[in-house]
């Protein structure tokens, strides 16, 4: 494998990992849970909402595909559907809105516990960061410094999401809300494209499995 293809399948996976953990639209949930909220307070809460989620998702990377073999699923099936759940996921960035209502609603109620619910989850290590990360570190593809590598990119991605969540006062004035839905409808037709070449590389996985066991 040449390096120009190593670059660009780095850059691939990081792309994946911001678009599927969405910092921007994350904003709009972040603005709520700390309405009302004294300004020294918001970034405990921007600190503990990406500090959980980033637990959940290097759970995820680190153990969820051995949940899977130990329950008798391949990888390839879970690709597929992993695809089709993000291909769904990306029709709702794109149509819906950019954090479904509900989690901007149950993020004013509590301040503390809006960094957890809905804030950590499911807007930051959404079911779509979660099938990612999974993807991403297929043990039977990628070699434990290749893993070692994606869970950095996933570290640099939650810290892109601290930097804006910290700064999301500031930035509230630039693009508000209308801008951080349209950059999230962005992302989700780049995601679409993920998912798609997700479900097609499934689809290959369980064919060359199927043949390879005929």
């Amino acid at each position: 494998m040449t390096d120009a293809v190593d670059w660009q399948a780095l850059a691939r996976e990081f792309v994946t990992l911001l678009v599927v953990i969405d910092p921007i639209g994350t904003l709009p949930v972040f603005y709520f849970a700390t309405a009302g909220a004294p300004r020294a307070l918001h970034w405990r809460v921007a600190v503990r909402a990406v500090l959980v989620a980033g637990a959940v998702l290097m759970l995820f990377l680190v153990a969820g595909q051995l949940v899977l073999e130990a329950i008798g699923l391949r990888l390839g099936s879970f690709q597929i559907a992993g695809g089709i759940v993000l291909f769904l996921f990306a029709l709702t960035m794109i149509f819906g809105d950019a954090k479904p209502e509900r989690e901007i609603e149950e993020a004013g109620r509590d301040h503390m516990a809006g960094a957890v619910f809905p804030l950590a989850m499911p807007s930051i290590a959404s079911p779509g960061a979660m099938l990612a990360v999974v993807i991403l570190t297929d043990n039977h593809r990628h070699s434990i410094p290749d893993q070692a590598v994606t869970a950095l990119m996933l570290v640099a991605v939650l810290a892109i999401t601290l930097a804006l969540l910290l700064v999301a006062s500031w930035l509230k004035r630039f693009i508000g809300t209308t801008g951080a839905s349209v950059i999230s409808r962005v992302m989700g037709i780049i995601l679409a494209t993920v998912a798609v070449d997700a479900v097609l590389g499934g689809l290959a996985a369980v064919g060359a499995l199927s043949i390879a066991g005929g």
